[in-house]
């Protein structure tokens, strides 16, 4: 049982909710999708619309396998494979960079400032200037780095969080790699950190759910789970959304650093049901795989579900993507769905054939599917 359940009022999250800005990157502009879930807070949210019918407009066979997460800046997709090639597909289909780490990546990357930094399963964290197409800097770990990094303002200068299968929480100097602070947890990071304000949050295999000041690389606050937590939490406003790997998940209201409050909105253990992925979060609804086939809306200021969708195959570490008045969802079937934000009904449907952990990027008329095999599927308004 997790400590400290309290039940706090709705009309908290209802201020919350309303004076939010909302963008589909931290960095600006609707050609951007520079890091893994689009913004810091890793909420999956996008005021994009997207069509009501979407068109394949191309497909690029990167040929290896991978399990990141497509990102885009300036509407070149990037992404990296599973033997350490970084890729860059322009809009048009075309293969504009290439960039061989020659060992092997999970991480999804991050862009800012036109200089891509990228986990590696070797330990190290690597700067790479798109320009330039050459490495900046290193910073070494002592284990392996699957979680997606992050960015943060540390003493006015921007740094880069993310964290390792040494247990520790680093953050770097974005410009030269330094070591600013670290943070030791109980076990494994395996998921990516979202930033809040001045805080971290992350949860790890050892079932806690931490709260870290990204100055000072000290804990504000922690609260034990009911079982490890695979995947990052997501954040909108002062609320945070984390399931744990017995399928729960828990909403939890964050003040001044600390955990104000938390409860339980959803529990799908009795089904065998896990939380492997990220919930998506806009001003009104929390959406997440509530089991193994189906997609769960709940209203976040009346605390009600909306409603519940069986996909067309079995879930996985994919997570899913609100767009306005959409909910953007992979299967690890391969399915991609498009469904109704309010009623949950099914607007479009596409069978790309191949298996899908990674998550959508969503861009201004487009949004791209990375596959399992390194197939890169950019959907969009009309054929160009």
């Amino acid at each position: 049982m997790i400590k400290r359940i309290a039940i706090f009022p709705i009309f908290i999250l209802l201020l919350t909710a309303c004076s939010l800005n909302f963008k589909s990157s931290d960095d600006g502009g609707d050609m951007n999708w520079r890091l893994f879930r689009g913004n810091a807070g890793l909420s999956g949210y996008a005021e994009l619309s997207l069509p009501e019918k979407p068109v394949l407009l191309w497909t690029y066979k990167g040929g290896v396998r991978t399990i990141s997460s497509p990102i885009v800046d300036e509407g070149t997709t990037y992404w990296a494979d599973k033997r350490g090639l970084i890729s860059g597909v322009d809009i048009n289909g075309k293969l504009v960079f290439s960039y061989p780490l020659n060992t092997a990546v999970e991480s999804t990357p991050l862009i800012k400032d036109s200089v891509l930094y990228i986990g590696r399963i070797d330990g190290f964290l690597t700067a790479i200037s798109l320009s330039k197409k050459d490495t900046l800097w290193n910073y070494e770990t002592m284990g392996q780095i699957s979680a997606s990094p992050n960015i943060a303002t540390v003493n006015k200068q921007e740094a880069i969080v993310m964290g390792s299968y040494d247990n520790y929480l680093y953050c770097i100097n974005k410009t030269d790699g330094s070591l600013i602070n670290k943070f030791e947890s109980g076990y494994y990071l395996n998921g990516a950190a979202a930033l809040w304000g001045n805080y971290v949050l992350f949860g790890g295999c050892d079932a806690w759910l931490r709260i870290v000041n990204c100055k000072t690389g000290i804990a504000t606050d922690s609260i034990e789970m009911d079982a490890y937590i695979p995947s990052s939490p997501a954040i909108m406003g002062n609320y945070c959304y984390v399931g744990d790997y017995n399928g729960n998940m828990y909403e939890i209201l964050l003040e001044n650093g600390k955990i104000a409050g938390n409860k339980k909105i959803s529990s799908d253990s009795s089904q065998n049901g896990t939380f492997v992925s990220v919930p998506a979060v806009s001003a009104d609804d929390v959406c997440f795989f509530s089991d193994n086939r189906h997609i769960t809306s709940i209203n976040r200021i009346a605390g009600k579900e909306n409603w519940k969708y069986m996909l067309n195959g079995d879930v996985g570490e994919s997570a899913p993507v609100i767009c306005n008045d959409k909910v953007l969802v992979c299967t690890k079937s391969g399915i991609i769905s498009l469904l109704d934000a309010t009623s949950g009904e099914l607007i479009w449907e596409y069978d790309t054939g191949e298996q899908i952990v990674g998550s959508p990027a969503v861009i201004k008329n487009h949004f791209m599917i990375l596959t399992s095999k390194g197939t890169l599927f950019c959907f969009g308004t009309q054929k160009q």
